[in-house]
């Protein structure tokens, strides 16, 4: 027993590496949706993320100076920023828009890269993305890539040099959870790079689902910001988080048709 425990890896030991960085978490966090600058921190502080996201076309980090700045409650001091291109419907404005964020950010590499296809779906326009990735891989960007749950699409955005790919569980704000599970299987057991659920969450079993599956991480918004208490939601979710990853861990047991009796009766003094 002590062999098998030992074959694993243990929580404590199991941290996140992004762009060479180590996370004690593997929930991070939108910045959006929420009543107000407060409520972004009192969320963002229970979910225990180290990684949150800000959509650089959306949200104040300075470009406004007389806006209130969400740098002002989530402290670069504190937390890596992901700034994102939500809203971006070329390649062409998400270059632009991860540009932004570096002179922004005096200097900011890690970017997280998403082309919508349309306004209804919210879909990644993966010829865009693609043509996205191509430049500011060049560019030197560390690019964590939102895309759709394509291994094979998956698969090109690994070799084109991404540094994390973020397959959707569903549409972007849904909360329908992980339609495809076997499409997510597939991707996380043919990567050499972190895959992390983006899109889709709806509660906290959803986020233990993915990351039961073996993803190395969720990033999700809508789920927390748009729940009754987003600060009850976000506790939840950390939780979920970390049970599921362990659960990973621990290796599950194989689904069978039938029963199995919990005490074995071979050898049973009866």
């Amino acid at each position: 027993m002590s062999t098998v425990m030992q074959s694993r890896p243990q929580p404590t030991d199991d941290p996140l590496v992004i762009a060479g960085v180590e996370y004690h978490s593997r929930l991070l966090t939108g910045t959006g949706k929420y009543k107000d600058l407060n409520e972004t921190r009192e969320a963002t502080e229970a979910s225990g993320a180290e990684i949150v996201t800000v959509a650089i076309r959306r949200t104040n980090i300075g470009q406004n100076p007389d806006e209130p700045n969400l740098l002002d409650v989530i402290s670069p001091e504190n937390y890596t920023l992901l700034p994102n291109t939500a809203g971006c419907y070329s390649a062409e404005d998400a270059v632009r828009t991860c540009r932004l964020a570096r002179e922004l950010l005096d200097g900011h590499n890690l970017v997280k890269l998403e082309v919508l296809g349309d306004e209804t779906t919210l879909f990644p326009d993966i010829t865009e993305t693609l043509k996205a990735t191509e430049t500011l891989v060049a560019e030197g960007f560390d690019i964590m890539v939102y895309t759709n749950d394509d291994p094979i699409i998956a698969r090109r955005f690994e070799e084109l040099g991404c540094i994390a790919v973020m397959p959707l569980a569903a549409p972007i704000g849904s909360g329908l959870g992980i339609r495809n599970p076997y499409n997510i299987r597939t991707i996380v057991e043919n990567a050499n790079v972190p895959i992390l659920v983006d899109a889709g969450v709806g509660t906290a079993s959803d986020a233990a689902i993915a990351m039961e599956l073996g993803c190395d991480g969720v990033l999700m918004n809508t789920a927390i910001a748009g729940a009754d208490n987003p600060v009850l939601m976000a506790g939840a979710m950390k939780k979920a988080i970390e049970a599921g990853r362990e659960a990973y861990l621990a290796g599950r047991i194989p689904r069978k048709r039938f029963a199995s009796a919990s005490t074995p009766i071979d050898g049973a003094f009866f």
